[in-house]
């Protein structure tokens, strides 16, 4: 069948399963929103191409499917780039597809014209342009495939208004082959093996997992392996959720805000099992006193993580899925007695905690409240600094794909607009972003999406006055010198809630944090909350930035 650019592109979409697109027209791709009209596919109009980049990045941390955005050219591609960068950082399936100028005015500075894959390179993980219209449905499948298997990723399809535009005879590729790019998915037996027998003669082992779980489905493996071995288990930031942290096994997050004893129980094991992680500089600290008694296996399908800022081992390279389904069957259960009663030890004498006897607003206090009343059925969302680090502290998650948050490119403004995503990709769950006052601003713009949708994302603003983790480095490092830190000016967000057309609450006492709360979520619409909280808590446990994972500052007077 005879079709143009525009509808092959839109026809190869629905074949790949696409519910949601994000974005904002222009004039590079009007031909196709001319298409996209009459599609099935919803498109979401978001206020500013940053938050639709993040929204499909949060549709796709929270379902697990690929999302997808859209932008014109020129500064409309420029806006993604932040939002692709962010999704590249955490291996998140994207695909972002971006307006072009006609081919042949590509490279004459024509007007909204950008070098869109240059500029986008190194934050994918595959760039296309289009250049004939034979190619595009050939290229789309392509995309889709590269960006949800091997180490997920954003893949951007950068196509001229031209191509969108002719006409041909669709080609509609049977299966992707593409020799250069062979993800490995079965593990090594050989090396598998040798990983069992040492986990199995540990006398102090210690399972580290990353967003690899997550992204592999393999939280129920995890589980098993766990309670096989009788293996104690930390997560990253990336990984929360993947190991339920109610479990006795379950030591919490580790690394720079991470619990003390998973860092010192790292700091102490002569094993160390490593699952869909990458040794995070946030997460090893002073890399020569990481785990240093340590045999490293690491299990990762991306050969390049291996042995890339730590020296490992046993490499695995392969799913984590598959790879434990058939590691399970060689571990054993042993006791470990005495290295339990040390981790109790720790836990007991350094347990995550805070002062909350007086009357001033703790922002834990909000957060173990939004836990408590969500009973588990909730996905959180968090923008970055204090606000994040308190969110992974003292939310209890026992749930994959129920945090979502900017880890590798730690970006502010990414919470709001990936809550509206995953509402979307999760309509009944409760979706909650967990924000600061400066970093809510970022993209407070998504709040017109929000409410013309009506989508009910409750935002609950940690506000302390501050850019928080700023001014907490300022405090701890800097003598106190707070430069360019203190948010004079800041809205009055329950007016600007109303403004938009949301519902907006205002909380200055202790007394009224639940009972607001409890509104929030029975109001249909999106709401936001304004916790004004103690404009001088901080977040502890914190490594000092060069320094060994144990060394941790655990409060004040550390």
């Amino acid at each position: 069948m005879i079709k143009t650019g525009s509808q092959i592109l839109v026809d190869a979409l629905i074949r790949e399963g696409v519910e949601y697109v994000f974005g904002i027209p222009g004039g590079a791709v009007l031909p196709l929103f001319d298409v996209l009209f009459e599609s099935p596919i919803r498109f979401v109009l978001t206020r500013h191409e940053q938050g639709a980049g993040h929204a499909a990045d949060g549709y796709a941390r929270a379902t697990g499917k690929v999302g997808v955005c859209l932008a014109t050219s020129g500064p409309g591609a420029t806006n993604l780039v932040t939002a692709i960068a962010t999704a590249y950082m955490d291996s998140i399936p994207m695909v972002a597809i971006t307006g072009q100028v006609k081919t042949f005015l590509i490279g004459n500075d024509a007007f909204q014209e950008a070098d869109t894959v240059g500029i986008t390179r190194p934050v994918t993980k595959h760039s296309y342009l289009v250049k004939d219209i034979k190619d595009l449905a050939k290229t789309v499948k392509e995309a889709f495939y590269i960006a949800n298997t091997g180490r997920r990723g954003p893949v951007l399809i950068d196509l001229p208004v031209d191509i969108t535009m002719e006409k041909c005879e669709e080609v509609i590729p049977a299966e992707v082959d593409l020799p250069g790019y062979k993800p490995r998915y079965e593990g090594n037996i050989r090396q598998i093996n040798v990983a069992a027998e040492v986990i199995n003669s540990a006398r102090q082992p210690v399972v580290y997992t990353g967003g690899g779980i997550i992204a592999s489905e393999c939280s129920r493996e995890l589980l098993d392996l766990a309670e096989r071995g009788n293996l104690p288990v930390t997560t990253t930031l990336m990984g929360l959720g993947g190991f339920p942290e109610d479990h006795p096994l379950s030591l919490g997050m580790l690394g720079m805000h991470g619990t003390a004893y998973a860092n010192f129980a790292v700091t102490e094991s002569d094993v160390l099992l490593a699952i869909g992680a990458r040794f995070d500089d946030r997460i090893t600290g002073k890399i020569d006193e990481f785990a240093p008694h340590a045999k490293i296996i690491h299990i990762d399908i991306d050969p390049a993580s291996i042995s890339k800022s730590i020296q490992v081992d046993i490499p695995i390279v392969g799913d984590a899925s598959n790879i434990l389904q058939e590691l399970i069957k060689h571990i054993r259960f042993v006791e470990r007695k005495e290295w339990f009663q040390k981790i109790n030890s720790w836990k007991e004498k350094n347990p995550l905690s805070y002062n909350n006897s007086g009357s001033v607003i703790k922002p834990q206090y909000v957060i173990e409240q939004i836990c408590d009343i969500a009973k588990g059925n909730a996905i959180i969302t968090t923008e970055v600094g204090q606000n994040q680090m308190w969110a992974a502290q003292f939310f209890t998650y026992t749930k994959p794909r129920t945090f979502l948050s900017s880890g590798g490119l730690g970006t502010m403004g990414y919470g709001f607009p990936a809550a509206i995503g995953a509402q979307l990709g999760c309509p009944d769950k409760i979706v909650v972003d967990i924000a600061g006052d400066g970093s809510i601003q970022m993209n407070i713009q998504e709040l017109s999406t929000a409410v013309r949708l009506n989508i009910p994302v409750k935002i609950a603003i940690l506000n302390n006055g501050y850019l928080g983790m700023v001014r907490q480095w300022q405090e701890l490092f800097y003598s106190k010198r707070y430069s360019s830190v203190h948010l004079n000016g800041n809205p009055d967000f329950v007016k600007l809630a109303e403004a938009y057309g949301a519902n907006g609450f205002l909380v200055e006492r202790k007394e009224d944090v639940r009972p607001t709360i409890e509104r929030a979520f029975s109001v249909q619409g999106p709401v936001i909350m304004d916790f004004r909280i103690d404009p001088n808590e901080n977040v502890f446990p914190m490594v000092p930035a060069g320094q060994a994972i144990h060394k941790m500052m655990i409060g004040t007077m550390a």
